[in-house]
């Protein structure tokens, strides 16, 4: 499972509705939820987050906070 799919799971986010009211495929939420190799793209991004009514960057936070730059040498 992805980070996304377990944020959605956390917080009993229905996914057949997201997907309604962004219009992103229920196979494309399905991917963006259990298949690691799936780019999430930021208007994808966005729009989960306006569909469940959160703050975009707490979905952010959640998927990307693990993210760190590289040191230099």
């Amino acid at each position: 499972m992805t980070r996304l799919g377990l944020y959605l799971a956390k917080k009993s986010i229905n996914k057949a509705e997201v997907s309604r009211k962004t219009g992103i495929s229920k196979s494309r939420m399905s991917q963006l939820s259990s298949n690691e190799s799936t780019k999430l793209r930021a208007d994808e991004l966005y729009l989960i987050a306006l569909a469940i009514d959160v703050d975009p960057c707490e979905i952010f936070q959640e998927v990307c906070g693990d993210l760190k730059l590289r040191e230099e040498a």
